[in-house]
């Protein structure tokens, strides 16, 4: 657990106090007709870190409130619905926590970061084990040493301000409204001096950014990829138009500010959706590519790539999962939703023959590349339906000692659970960015024939409240 020592706030206000009243409310716009303001007591927290008060005989969620304390709150009723806002904070609990640095938390991404970290260890490990009460006891959640800093990958969106000055930023929850933003306490800081010097840029060079409605402007987003222990950088300008007047000039200023900077790229996105990259890609300086470490294995990342955001627990993780999997060199693995294939090269190292499994055409073929990279003969990678491909392997009696399987949030779906069944793995190691999710899968397997051996949560995302779970499962004979 951090050492961090916990700064949380007194009874004697400061100016950081006065700012995180005027703050609370996250700045939002209206979510509805205001009908009241109050006093309330917090009872509790949601599964996503929300506090709980009670109003009226109605139960509201009150977000960055935290157990025990009492503040002044906005009411209001949007059709059936009721929602609550801090005004002031009234009295402060100890598991309150003074944010390291002076970030906006409006855009809603760090959820629990007004939290202490030992107060999110708690909230985190009560979570899981609460989902995971049928199924036996989760072993103690595994922390970070260092909290902040951490993700690898930062992207934002530029747009402009009432006073038609260029800005970058992020949105606001459930809106198109850029929140400007220096950086992020989770942000990597290199990554975030470089966005914003890409944003000064941006001013000078008159880069006008690209407005959804009329369909008008060049610059829509900024995409920054950085290798944690390689120490190689990436920066991606994401352009609606291939048009990119000044562009040496702005690859020269830009590393100028920069020399870090292993290589650049323009990324041409001219769709409609909220996809931030386009298929259209261009190298501008370097390589392309960068690469990083991960476990003892080197993995090309290019601009579309997966790779974890939080690659040091990732390693936690990864180690976690191997172990549970009991591979002694003969076992032969699948890796479903192998994405790059991340842990099933990983877990080459101690498997006699991995076969990872995707449908995402891009990840395979990174997959593949970085298996040659690494020298690793025992993979196997292939581009299809995971279930699908579990089903035919099945009906071949192909004989699969361990199945790892990484769903997305949605987690699996039944059709692929019960192609898992079908191909009766004896041990299946399930990792889930949703213990939700994952609770609900493991009550299907455990339905049909399989049992929950142990279970082991993760941080893999300080500050947030999202949690990653793994579960050890085993063929009952």
């Amino acid at each position: 657990m951090s050492k961090r020592k916990n700064n949380g706030f007194k009874k004697r206000p400061n100016k950081q106090f006065k700012n995180q009243n005027r703050q609370a409310g996250t700045g939002k716009q209206s979510q509805g007709k205001k009908i009241a303001t109050t006093e309330v007591t917090c009872q509790g927290l949601t599964s996503e870190g929300k506090g709980i008060v009670q109003w009226d005989g109605k139960q509201l969620e009150v977000e960055q409130l935290l157990p025990g304390e009492k503040a002044e709150v906005t009411i209001y009723k949007k059709g059936r619905f009721f929602n609550a806002e801090i005004k002031r904070l009234i009295n402060f609990s100890d598991d309150r926590a003074r944010q390291p640095k002076k970030y906006d938390d409006e855009c809603g991404g760090c959820q629990i970061q007004h939290m202490t970290y030992e107060a999110q260890t708690r909230f985190k490990q009560k979570v899981v084990d609460d989902l995971m009460k049928p199924f036996g006891k989760p072993e103690p959640i595994i922390t970070m040493d260092h909290p902040y800093d951490y993700r690898n990958k930062n992207v934002m969106t530029f747009g402009l301000n009432k006073k038609r000055q260029i800005i970058s930023g992020l949105y606001a929850p459930n809106s198109h409204r850029i929140i400007p933003m220096m950086g992020s306490i989770i942000h990597d800081p290199k990554a975030d001096e470089i966005i914003q010097t890409v944003t000064d840029l941006a001013k000078s060079f008159k880069l006008q950014p690209y407005n959804e409605d009329t369909g008008q402007g060049f610059l829509r987003h900024v995409m920054v990829k950085v290798g944690k222990k390689s120490g190689e950088i990436m920066v991606v300008i994401v352009a609606a138009s291939p048009m990119f007047k000044g562009k040496k000039n702005f690859v020269k200023a830009l590393r100028k500010d920069h020399p870090e900077i292993s290589t650049i790229l323009l990324n041409i996105n001219q769709r409609n959706d909220s996809m931030v990259l386009g298929d259209q890609e261009k190298v501008l300086f370097g390589k392309g590519t960068i690469i990083d470490t991960l476990c003892g294995l080197e993995f090309e990342i290019s601009a579309k790539s997966f790779y974890q955001i939080n690659p040091v627990q990732t390693e936690k993780l990864y180690n976690e999962a191997i172990e549970m999997a009991g591979l002694i060199g003969k076992e032969k693995v699948v890796d479903a939703y192998c994405g790059i294939g991340t842990i099933g090269l990983v877990a080459s190292k101690k498997a006699g023959k991995v076969i990872g499994v995707e449908l995402n055409n891009d990840a395979v073929r990174d997959a593949i590349r970085n298996s040659k990279r690494n020298g690793i003969q025992n993979a196997r990678f292939y581009q299809a339906d995971a279930g699908e491909y579990m089903t035919q392997l099945a009906a071949q009696g192909e004989n699969i000692d361990v199945v790892f399987l990484d769903p997305p949030r949605s987690g699996s779906d039944e059709a692929f659970l019960s192609s898992l069944v079908k191909l009766k793995p004896s041990r299946v190691v399930y990792i889930s960015c949703n213990p939700e999710t994952q609770a609900r899968d493991l009550k299907y397997l455990t339905k049909k024939g399989y049992e929950v051996k142990r279970m082991q949560p993760v941080d893999m995302f300080p500050q947030t409240s999202h949690i990653e779970s793994i579960a050890l499962l085993t063929k009952q004979s």
